[in-house]
């Protein structure tokens, strides 16, 4: 069981506990993975332009390639996205926020923000603080599987479509909704990311960090060492 997976216990991106994690960047630099073969990667994700997505700091990068050579045969890891500007970001989070917003009228301020930052973190707090998203660090990674022709397999639903989740349920890394077959494969991709070092967010079965304030939080580190990139 993934630590956090429960709605009961789910810790998100921007909790205080998380946001009060201290940062000691260690000034690690991306690598592109359209200067190698090993990991695959996908179209450009959300926008036409977007041509950043491919980029994460090199630890990331060489943890994925840990985590994909423990795949079973037939299986290969495929980047959906990785470093994100914070603009990006926020263009996300209010689209999220809109749409959660229109879905529940009723639902107070709070009540809306915290169900956006379920599935995709805010660039400014509920104080009005300014945060650090994890994929504007480098740290974080969309990542889903392949097959050996560069086809997605069943996920239960794929990371391209996940604004159309209304609810959530279908993201969330332990959803019970989904049929055998993508519960397999999530259980899977969950074992060798796991034992390579990077942390799931629950909420989205897709989400991978490495080295950000919420992998310092989940696994009890002092300090993340990455900070944003920009």
């Amino acid at each position: 069981m993934l630590q956090g997976c429960t709605e009961q216990n789910i810790t998100l991106l921007a909790d205080p506990q998380v946001i009060a994690t201290s940062i000691v960047e260690n000034h690690e630099p991306l690598v592109d993975l359209k200067n190698q073969t090993i990991i695959a990667y996908g179209p450009s994700p959300e926008i036409p332009n977007n041509t950043d997505y491919t980029k994460m700091r090199k630890t990331v990068y060489e943890k994925l390639i840990q985590a994909q050579s423990l795949l079973p045969e037939g299986l290969k890891l495929c980047l959906y996205e990785g470093y994100r500007s914070l603009s990006l970001q926020e263009k996300l989070f209010n689209g999220r926020y809109l749409k959660v917003q229109n879905l529940h009228p009723e639902w107070s301020q709070e009540e809306v923000f915290n169900e956006t930052m379920k599935l995709v973190s805010p660039v400014i707090n509920q104080d009005g603080s300014q945060n650090i998203p994890p994929h504007s660090t480098g740290g974080a990674i969309d990542i889903y599987l392949i097959d050996l022709k560069g086809q997605p397999v069943d996920m239960g639903i794929q990371v391209k479509d996940w604004m159309e989740d209304k609810d959530g349920s279908l993201s969330q890394t332990n959803s019970q909704i989904i049929s055998q077959e993508a519960q397999e494969h999530r259980k899977i991709m969950n074992q060798v990311l796991l034992a390579v070092g990077f942390i799931n967010y629950p909420t989205e079965y897709w989400h991978w960090s490495y080295g950000d304030r919420y992998w310092a939080y989940q696994t009890g580190c002092s300090c993340a060492i990455y900070g944003t990139v920009e």
